[in-house]
């Protein structure tokens, strides 16, 4: 199983609210996921427990530039932030090291599995299924 992990636990509740949709990493993370591939995602550091927070599909995987991110990218990675400016600096906090315009990033977008979807009749007629 594969996994998706985040260091910080301000995220957690960005990504249980689903206001956080994307993961911008740095380098070339193509290799690593797929589109519609499963993956668990959690949150801890490395050699911690490691909270998880929900089974999610990889939705799409870009590379590109950080010049090339668009708003909507880095919103989608973090709902605080619309410049490439804020996505710099957050990038160089994380992985402690100078970040530029040409260094390349990957954008994985996803979305939460949900395990226990209301069926389509209840979806329709509201939850539990009570009509007007």
């Amino acid at each position: 199983m594969q996994v998706l992990n985040f260091y910080s636990t301000i995220f957690a509740d960005q990504l249980k609210r689903g206001r956080k949709t994307a993961t911008i990493r740095l380098g070339d993370k193509s290799h690593k996921y797929r589109k519609n591939q499963a993956v668990l995602v959690t949150i801890g550091y490395q050699h911690s427990p490691r909270e998880k927070v929900f089974m999610a599909v990889i939705d799409s995987v870009e590379v590109k530039r950080v010049k090339e991110l668009s708003p909507r990218d880095i919103e989608h990675d973090n709902p605080e932030f619309r410049r490439t400016e804020e996505m710099i600096h957050f990038l160089e906090q994380i992985y402690g090291r100078d970040v530029g315009v040409e260094d390349t990033v990957t954008v994985v977008r996803f979305s939460q599995i949900i395990e226990n979807p209301p069926s389509m009749t209840e979806r329709l007629h509201g939850i539990g299924g009570a009509q007007n």
